[in-house]
């Protein structure tokens, strides 16, 4: 199991980010399985990283989200990816690639709620609606009310 495996989605996000905006100032590959590194955080705190590759959670920083914890921050995630580009670039082809899979399914299930809709009469159409608003949350009601009856 590899760091992008156990690290949080929020970690390989803002690590990702780090990595895009220059902000691993250094990275050296120490052995076939280690990586150290030096990030600079949000300020101007400079954290030391060690990525421990084959042991992800050995892996260490001294951020004060990470420090003493066996947790994947985004800074070990930035010098992975700066170690590892290809991985990164592969982070961001499957997120556009499943953001355009999540569009096509959208488009698909509008035009099939539209033919459904348009196939029924004004009157199944009518309770259909009130029973979404009575079933739905409060606020969905509240706001029907608010847009159409007042």
């Amino acid at each position: 199991m590899g760091i992008l495996d156990i690290a949080s989605a929020k970690s390989i996000w803002r690590g990702y980010d780090y990595y895009e905006n220059n902000r691993v100032l250094q990275c050296e590959k120490v052995s076939d399985t280690v990586l150290e590194g030096v990030v600079r955080g949000s300020g101007e705190e400079q954290y030391q990283v060690t990525v421990d590759i084959p042991h992800a959670k050995r892996s260490t920083c001294t951020c004060p989200h990470a420090e003493g914890t066996r947790r994947i921050c985004k800074h070990k995630i930035a010098v992975y990816f700066t170690a590892f580009s290809e991985e990164a670039k592969k982070l961001i082809e499957e997120a556009e690639a499943y953001e355009a899979e999540q569009e096509r399914m959208y488009e698909d299930i509008e035009e099939i709620i539209t033919k459904y809709l348009r196939k029924q009469k004004k009157s199944d159409l009518v309770d259909l609606v009130y029973e979404l608003l009575m079933a739905g949350p409060e606020w969905q009601f509240d706001r029907f009310i608010r847009d159409y009856i007042e």
